[in-house]
């Protein structure tokens, strides 16, 4: 994980999670491209891609089955700052004691190992730091969403991707959603001009209370140096807020659908339900786009009482049709180019094992173009508009985010490295 720093100047006094103060600037839209899932083994291996995993929590443990699954994977080592979690992965897959790193810098000791790859399902704040290390010494990487919880981690990961397309190595970020047939093929049609003009938009993420377990830990010991580390997703500096952390599946959809940046930000939000941690329960936010195109977003996670609809759902309205998407649910266009398009009710673990095997093959094929980059930074930098805008109750201008250059520190004082 990331290495102490003691020396920044928060150290002194504790440390105080800053919101974002963006300064004006242009800046490079990144670019974005739809990405076909090929689900397939991989067709001319001639041995097992060695991979070790950083993060051994639950998705970390589960996402581990999935790669030794598929056939075409062998694991190598894990990381993990616990040594309880990197046990439990170690242990279920007979992996020798000596291939299990703990501690801060666990995710080095592991690189350094003879593999190939390096999968990275830790907490969000470490991505960056982990992706960069791994791309430099020569591995192929592939990682969770969201890729970082700050604007220069968001562009450290551009960086990473670049620099793995330069050195022949396959760099791709795990969506569920851009690896399913009915979402990939209704956005083709909608890029290609099925809903006519956009008029406008909405973007939705509502869900109950998540992380029991990670809540439970957070109230026996909530001054615990470790607390952020195993409670990871109830803090803004190791999860990004719940808006760049999950509400990011239905962003990215959003920005899928738009297939630009958005120009600006105006919202709300905040803590009405939620007594533990430090992240909100609730945001509010319109994004404005060129053509004065809106989509307006909204988020909970707290009890809806059944209200409906309920989940991660993207309606865009056109002059011709309107498209609808949820997360496990129907995908389809109706209006004048109809498209029946399907159901979706295992995309979570379907997604994960498209991308599982095209990252395989694209390894075995010499495909390092990887186009998963450049549009999962975009979209991690939408999360971090509307969060700016939210937390600073203004508007916030997509052209000012771009030169952010503050970061979530974690205070590492009490940590074992």
């Amino acid at each position: 994980m990331t290495k102490p720093t003691d020396n920044h100047p928060h150290h002194a006094a504790g440390h105080r999670i800053h919101r974002r103060e963006f300064v004006a600037g242009a800046g490079a839209a990144v670019a974005f491209s739809v990405v076909s899932p090929q689900a397939v083994r991989g067709s001319s291996a001639n041995s097992k891609i060695r991979f070790g995993m950083i993060g051994c929590g639950g998705r970390g443990a589960w996402i581990t089955d999935l790669f030794l699954k598929h056939g075409g994977y062998e694991l190598a080592g894990v990381a993990d700052y616990f040594p309880d979690r990197a046990d439990n992965v170690g242990d279920r897959f007979e992996l020798a004691a000596e291939k299990r790193f703990t501690g801060l810098m666990c995710h080095e000791r592991l690189i350094e190992q003879d593999l190939d790859a390096i999968i990275i399902q830790s907490p969000p704040l470490f991505h960056p730091e982990q992706a960069a290390a791994a791309v430099d010494a020569g591995k192929h990487v592939f990682v969770a969403k969201p890729v970082a919880v700050d604007v220069p981690g968001s562009l450290s990961i551009e960086a990473s991707g670049k620099k793995a397309t330069e050195k022949n190595l396959c760099f791709l970020v795990d969506y569920q959603t851009r690896a399913d047939e009915y979402y990939i093929e209704a956005l083709k049609r909608v890029h290609e001009g099925a809903l006519g003009e956009f008029a406008f938009g909405e973007s939705t993420y509502h869900a109950g209370i998540p992380w029991a377990g990670q809540i439970a830990m957070a109230k026996e010991a909530p001054d615990h140096p470790e607390t952020k580390l195993r409670a990871w997703g109830l803090f803004r500096v190791t999860s990004g807020d719940i808006i760049t952390e999950q509400n990011i599946h239905t962003l990215d959809v959003m920005s899928w659908i738009m297939n630009q940046p958005p120009v600006c930000a105006f919202g709300t939000g905040g803590r009405k339900v939620r007594q533990f941690g430090d992240c909100w329960d609730t945001f509010t936010v319109t994004f404005k786009y060129p053509d004065n195109v809106g989509i307006a977003f909204s988020s909970r996670q707290f009890d809806g009482y059944g209200s409906q609809p309920e989940g991660i759902r993207n309606r865009m309205f056109g002059t011709l049709g309107v498209l609808e998407t949820a997360y496990g649910g129907d995908t389809l266009i109706r209006g004048k180019n109809f498209y029946r398009g399907g159901s979706t009710p295992t995309i979570y673990r379907q997604g994960a094992v498209n991308n599982i095997a095209t990252f395989h093959d694209d390894i075995q094929n010499g495909r390092f173009q990887n186009p998963t980059v450049a549009e999962s930074v975009r979209s991690n930098l939408v999360t971090i508009l509307g969060r700016t805008a939210a937390y600073k109750g203004e508007v916030v201008y997509w052209d000012d985010v771009l030169k952010c250059d503050e970061r979530y520190e974690l205070d590492t004082r009490g940590l074992k490295t």
